[in-house]
């Protein structure tokens, strides 16, 4: 059963309050402004600079959030027309549209596409669709790709239902916490996994 939505905003920074359109149709999921608050307050509520991914973008929102936060500069890259048509809206109406880059691509070729141009992130977030379960070969592919800066964080959200690995391969999960049917985890890229010290929380 697909959930319908209350009004998304900004939450915090220079972009505070404005709110962020909403995919046209049922098929995007917007992460609410709940878990979207609750990511950030895990993750950093403020940046000094740095490029962020959203992978699966929807209507942009977490990459929008990380901008008006004090990010530098965020691709985003969607499958869905209208998708993108949102997030150049939103982009637009929260004035970062000149901090942005807005692609439609599935995942994966928008992987190989990034890596070509030796693009590198800072932050990640993977908000796929539930269906999808390739959260941790995404993440995967993206270091093999050399599309992550040391210290990196990938946020990844998905169905509560499921369970991603913790720590694995050159990540390290830094918490983990539910929210209703909504799971989020946050890993840390680290090229050299033995460095890894911070202990995993979990919130329920």
């Amino acid at each position: 059963m697909k959930r319908v939505s209350a009004v998304v905003r900004v939450i915090s920074g220079s972009a505070k309050g404005r709110p962020l359109k909403s995919v046209p149709g049922m098929s995007t999921r917007p992460t609410t402004d709940k878990v979207k608050e609750a990511i950030f307050s895990m993750i950093g509520n403020y940046f000094e600079g740095g490029t962020v991914l959203d992978l699966f973008a929807g209507t942009g929102g977490l990459g929008i959030e990380a901008l008006s936060r004090g990010m530098d500069r965020a691709v985003f890259i969607d499958s869905e027309s209208k998708s993108i048509e949102t997030v150049k809206e939103n982009l637009k109406a929260c004035r970062l549209e000149d901090s942005a880059e807005v692609y439609r691509n599935d995942a994966g070729r928008a992987l190989k596409a990034l890596a070509k141009r030796s693009a590198s992130f800072d932050l990640v977030f993977l908000d796929p669709p539930y269906r999808m379960k390739n959260g941790d070969e995404l993440m995967l592919d993206m270091a093999a790709r050399g599309l992550l800066r040391d210290e990196a964080l990938v946020v990844l959200e998905y169905e509560s239902s499921h369970t991603y690995p913790g720590d694995f391969e050159t990540f390290r999960c830094l918490r983990k916490a539910e929210y209703g049917d909504t799971a989020v985890s946050i890993y840390r890229y680290k090229e050299n996994q033995e460095e890894h010290s911070d202990p995993v929380e979990e919130d329920n």
